[in-house]
C-alpha cells in the first residue's frame, strides 16, 4: 500500500469503545417504557447504522417497533445520552499513539460517524483534543449517512486528497460498504463490535488485529 494522504475513520467501536454507554443508554430508554433490559452484548449488533437504527432494533427485540413509541424511546435516549456524552467512553488500547505517529507521517487524520455531529465534535474535542482531528464530521438533519458516501467524499475534498489517497477504517460492515462506495481503501478492525467474518465478507480489503497493524499496512 502506497502514497496513503488520510486516514477517515469511524468513532464507535473503531476510535472510542462506547459499547458499555450506548447499553446503558438504550436499556435505561426502555426501562422507562417497561421493557426488560438487554444484554450489552447485544448491542454490538444494534449499534452501528445511526441512532435511529438502533432504537428500532432495541423496540424490535420486544416486538415493539411502533411509530409511537419509537418516538417516546428515541427522545428519553437522547436526553439521558445528552446529559453525559463520555459515559464510559474511552479510546481503544494503541488509537492515541497510532493517531500520533500517523500525523508525524504527515498523513491526515478524519472522523466520520454516523452519530449527531455535535456529538461527534464534543466527544473527540474532549477525548482526543480540539482541532487534532484535520476533519470530524457526524450527522445533520437531512444529511446522508453512511453507507452513503457523501460524508468521506466530502472529507476527502476538505483535505485536498482523492479517494483513491485515503484509508476508510471500520469495525462493521457498514463502514466496509461505505469505503467501496467512496472508492476508498476499507480497513476492518476487530477490536470494535463486530466480527471478522462480517468484515470479510463485506469485502474488506484489509483487516486490522490491533491499531498498530494499520501502520504496517501503511
Amino acid at each position: 500500500m502506497s502514497n496513503i494522504k488520510a486516514c477517515i475513520f469511524d468513532l464507535d467501536g473503531t476510535l472510542t469503545d462506547t459499547l458499555n454507554a450506548i447499553a446503558h443508554f438504550g436499556n435505561f430508554a426502555l426501562s422507562k417504557f417497561g421493557f426488560a433490559e438487554l444484554p450489552t452484548e447485544n448491542y454490538k449488533i444494534y449499534a452501528g447504522n445511526g441512532r435511529d437504527k438502533l432504537i428500532h432494533r432495541i423496540l424490535g427485540e420486544h416486538n415493539a417497533d411502533t411509530p409511537e413509541l419509537f418516538e417516546r424511546v428515541r427522545d428519553v435516549y437522547d436526553t439521558a445520552y445528552e446529559s453525559d456524552y463520555l459515559y464510559e467512553t474511552n479510546a481503544f488500547d494503541g488509537i492515541c499513539s497510532l493517531l500520533d505517529e500517523l500525523k508525524k507521517m504527515e498523513i491526515k487524520i478524519a472522523v466520520c460517524s454516523n452519530k449527531p455531529d455535535n456529538v461527534v465534535h464534543f466527544v473527540t474535542d474532549n477525548i482526543f483534543g480540539k482541532n487534532y482531528f484535520d476533519a470530524v464530521c457526524g450527522v445533520i438533519d437531512g444529511m446522508p449517512v453512511k453507507p452513503d458516501p457523501y460524508t468521506p467524499l466530502k472529507i476527502a475534498s476538505e483535505l485536498g486528497v482523492t479517494p483513491e489517497d485515503c484509508l476508510f477504517l471500520g469495525d462493521t460492515n457498514v463502514d466496509i460498504i461505505t469505503a467501496k462506495n467512496a472508492g476508498m481503501t476499507s480497513v476492518g478492525v476487530l477490536w470494535g463490535f463486530r466480527t471478522r467474518t462480517e468484515l470479510v465478507q463485506a469485502g474488506a480489503d484489509y483487516i486490522a488485529e490491533n491499531p498498530h497493524t494499520i501502520l504496517q499496512l501503511i
